[in-house]
């Protein structure tokens, strides 16, 4: 046992978030916890990792239990630059090398960039190269997909797969908790329902838990109502076996019905569509020296359905603003038809005054008056209570919501949607799917959720490291597996006689070398410290440029060693497959 809660309440704005959870988070577990936005599924997180105190109850954690946690909204140290942030709370724990490896897969190449100039996707990334560089016996992960491209989520899912120690995580990926999970919680209403199982084993034991809770509510009705008969009848309480009969009838009535989430409905108007869509001439866009993307040309279909795949940095999000004229290109031109009305749904959702009410937000929309407005909130989750709520007191994903009923609400009829399925709950996704699947126009969305793309799409743009940006048809599965067969065509074309009969295994002169590697990026890392040191110590102009010259031979050297030491692991990890 790592942690066991014992009936453990909490509250938040007099809403009870947790009333009396009991949960038992065993050695090796991998558990993912789902439910509506504003359930408490952070704050749920945030108890775990002892970071915040329950009301009520007792949280029994193991005996020097070492946690590591990745928040929704990582606390970084602005004065501080990546490599700083990272080192500095591992003490001496990592190897250098392996830090640098972290940050390389994470799509993090500058260490010595300052943390305040990094983008909001950036600093989660340098968060969780931080966290996964920790000692840990659990593993805490709060929306750990967010603002990862598809290669670096099929690399974190590997990841934890292998990894031996107990994971706890908050995700809305649907794909990732299908290959990851043994277990799945959900947090309903302030009551815990554990499973036994991956997501597909827990929708279809939801579904059994409903119908048997609906049974049982079913039985209790037809009891309560035989019972107030009996009780209208005017039987008096005389005897020992009618105040029996009256005292059960009072604890039908106590009894409180199946909590039963409120059906989400999502109805928007649509402008009509012409037959001209969005026609892209020639588009090239640029930073500096950095190419985004160049000679791209495409005319959009009516009502079809855009995925754009590429990894971080890649322009994605620059060229829905673009499509949305916020930014102009440095050459070509996109050219919208005479009744295209763009809606744009950005990754930001900090579009109000923090103080403002939830039900101001929609008001401020022409043509939806005050009665509108509290309707169509209460269709999409947010009651009365909270339509007066300020709008900094709603968890991330409640406000991404209100941002997609506020673009919604302003009938476009050709969405771009730049990562919609970041922080909003599963129940909300769905409800957007089913939207989409009869929304009257076109629609470009940028997204990791390879579940949703799947779902959604019926073309896809993969930005390339070229610069050029591939369409193909389909989904992001369809589109993965095109991408799997060009790399094999690739791969055959250019193989070398040498490797036309692949060993799967290590050769025994580089299992030697990869044994030994370790070592040899220690005793460099040494070395650098040493000639640091000798640097700092010395007021000799001759002798610290020699000495700083051997330090710029030394970590190219530690540079070649490292990227020879990936190259080793890679071969080792597939040999042992």
């Amino acid at each position: 046992m790592l942690i066991d809660l014992d009936h453990v309440s909490y509250s938040y704005h007099e809403q009870r978030l947790l009333d009396e959870v009991s949960f038992t988070l065993e050695e090796k577990d991998k558990v993912a916890l789902v439910g509506v936005n504003g359930a408490g599924k952070s704050t749920l997180l945030r108890l775990l990792a002892g970071s915040e105190a329950c009301d009520q109850g007792i949280i029994r954690r193991k005996k020097d239990l070492r946690i590591a946690a990745l928040t929704q909204n990582p606390d970084l140290n602005s004065a501080l630059n990546v490599w700083e942030q990272v080192m500095g709370k591992q003490g001496n724990h990592t190897k250098e090398y392996e830090a640098k490896a972290m940050l390389q897969r994470l799509g993090i190449t500058d260490v010595t960039a300052p943390i305040a100039t990094l983008s909001g996707g950036q600093r989660k990334r340098v968060a969780l190269a931080q966290v996964l560089l920790q000692e840990y016996d659990l593993l805490l992960l709060d929306e750990p997909t967010n603002h990862l491209d598809a290669d670096m989520i099929e690399w974190l899912e590997a990841f934890l797969i292998k990894c031996h120690r107990a994971v706890f995580m908050v995700t809305h990926d649907r794909y990732f908790m299908e290959r990851i999970t043994n277990r799945m919680v959900e947090l309903d209403h302030g009551r815990l329902f554990a499973y036994q199982g991956n997501y597909e084993t827990y929708l279809e034991q939801k579904q059994l838990r409903i119908a048997q809770e609906a049974k049982q509510e079913h039985k209790r009705q037809r009891l309560l109502k035989q019972e107030w008969e009996w009780v209208r009848a005017g039987v008096q309480a005389r005897g020992t076996k009618s105040r029996g009969r009256l005292a059960r009838f009072e604890a039908l009535q106590a009894e409180s019905a199946p909590s039963v989430d409120q059906t989400l409905n999502l109805q928007a108007p649509t402008s009509r569509l012409g037959k001209k869509t969005v026609e892209i001439y020639d588009l090239q866009k640029q930073y500096g020296d950095h190419v985004l993307f160049h000679s791209f040309s495409y005319q959009m279909k009516r009502n079809e359905r855009i995925g754009i795949l590429g990894q971080n940095g890649c322009g994605k999000s620059t060229l829905l603003r673009i499509l949305a004229h916020q930014e102009e290109a440095d050459s070509g031109s996109v050219v919208l038809g005479e009744t295209v009305k763009v809606g744009f749904f950005t990754q930001h959702s900090d579009l109000w005054e923090p103080q403002s009410r939830v039900k101001d937000a929609l008001i401020a929309i022409p043509d939806v008056d005050r009665q509108q407005a509290a309707i169509l909130l209460e269709q999409f989750g947010f009651d009365r209570a909270k339509q007066y709520q300020k709008i900094m007191t709603l968890s991330g994903g409640e406000q991404r919501r209100l941002h997609l009923l506020q673009v919604l609400l302003q009938a476009p009829n050709i969405l771009l949607l730049d990562e919609p399925t970041n922080d909003l709950d599963i129940d909300t996704l769905q409800v957007l799917e089913d939207y989409l699947d009869h929304f009257n126009g076109g629609v470009f969305v940028v997204s990791h959720d390879r579940y949703f793309l799947d779902r959604i799409c019926d073309t896809m743009f993969v930005f390339q490291p070229d610069g050029t940006i591939q369409t193909s048809i389909g989904g992001y599965s369809q589109s993965l597996e095109m991408r799997k067969l060009q790399k094999q065509d690739y791969e055959q074309t250019n193989k070398t006689k040498a490797s036309r009969s692949p060993q799967r295994a290590m050769s025994s002169r580089e299992k030697h070398e990869w044994e030994q590697m370790e070592s040899v990026l220690a005793q460099l890392e040494q070395h650098l410290k040493e000639l640091d040191q000798a640097m700092a110590q010395t007021n000799d102009y001759r002798q610290v440029k020699e000495l700083a010259k051997q330090r710029e031979a030394l970590e190219q050297q530690l540079e070649e060693r490292m990227e020879r030491w990936l190259i080793l692991e890679e071969k080792h990890n597939a040999a042992n497959r």
